[in-house]
């Protein structure tokens, strides 16, 4: 498993029966994840530092309640980039901390790549990777099926003085964006992609991962330049195997190359404790 170990606006605090105490920035929130199954609270009197609660709904769902008042969104930096974070519906605050780790390899891998790089990055959210592919110098085309996720990707890129950079925000269903791209001839050296259990695209259309990704995988292949650096697939799927992503990979990138896969997770301040929190499948170019 590689950890996300390298953060300073970031920890969890403790984890517990189904909750994650966690520090973002100045406010401590507790957010509900399937992995803790574990009753034992190592640091109880840290619990009541939270400033909001993620309560889940026995109807499907749930809500925030709050024990003092949050500003509306706040930023939070890892390095040298800086994200907007938010109290947002279903838990979420527009980050997924554990993706430092690859934030870091792609960084890495584009800066030692000594030549011009395209990114592609679907399913792209709030633009974490994006990012990171920016600062490290790459040009990127930002793609993703949500209007509001492209805005806040845009102010996430302005945040971290990036707003010079080469990014490109498409709002499209990423399977008609790519077959696009192949009959405009377009390349890239860089695919990212972190596709949902299930979603919906621009338009309605109706994304299933284990129905979807063998067919997307293969159909990127159609705009992976002759010279790749990189082919990342991340996955939260329940039930999903990082060989599985290994796999795919495989059967489809038929170019030289080093293939890579395992857990992301994040570690627990004061404790050996590890999160586990999604896995991923790497092909990278191999000198």
């Amino acid at each position: 498993m590689e950890i996300a170990n390298n953060w300073k606006d970031y920890e969890i605090l403790d984890m517990a029966d189904g909750q994650k105490l966690e520090r973002w920035g100045k406010f401590v929130l507790s957010r509900p994840d399937p992995q803790i199954i574990w009753k034992d609270k190592l640091f109880a009197d840290k619990w009541r530092s939270a400033d909001a609660v993620y309560h889940r709904s026995k109807t499907g769902g749930g809500g925030w309640s709050y024990k003092r008042k949050l500003p509306e969104s706040w930023d939070i930096n890892y390095k040298a980039l800086t994200f907007k974070v938010k109290p947002m519906g279903f838990k979420h605050t527009g980050l997924f901390p554990e993706q430092a780790v690859n934030w870091d390899w792609m960084i890495n891998k584009i800066q030692k790549a000594g030549r011009e790089i395209k990114v592609l990055n679907l399913f792209a959210y709030t633009g974490g990777a994006t990012v990171a592919c920016s600062y490290a110098g790459a040009e990127v085309c930002h793609v993703d099926s949500s209007k509001g996720m492209c805005a806040w990707a845009k102010e996430n890129v302005v945040a971290s003085g990036l707003s010079e950079r080469p990014v490109r925000f498409l709002v499209d269903d990423v399977t008609k964006f790519v077959q696009r791209e192949i009959r405009r001839g377009n390349k890239y050296e860089a695919i990212i992609m972190d596709p949902p259990s299930y979603g919906r695209g621009s338009n309605g259309e109706v994304w299933q991962f284990e129905e979807q990704i063998a067919d997307l995988v293969k159909l990127c292949t159609g705009v992976l330049s002759d010279n790749p650096l990189f082919f990342l697939i991340n996955s939260y799927t329940t039930g999903i195997s990082s060989t599985v992503l290994a796999n795919l990979l495989r059967l489809n990138i038929k170019k030289k190359g080093k293939i890579s896969s395992g857990e992301i997770g994040l570690p627990m301040t004061g404790s050996s404790l590890i999160l586990p929190c999604g896995i991923y499948g790497r092909w990278e170019e191999e000198k």
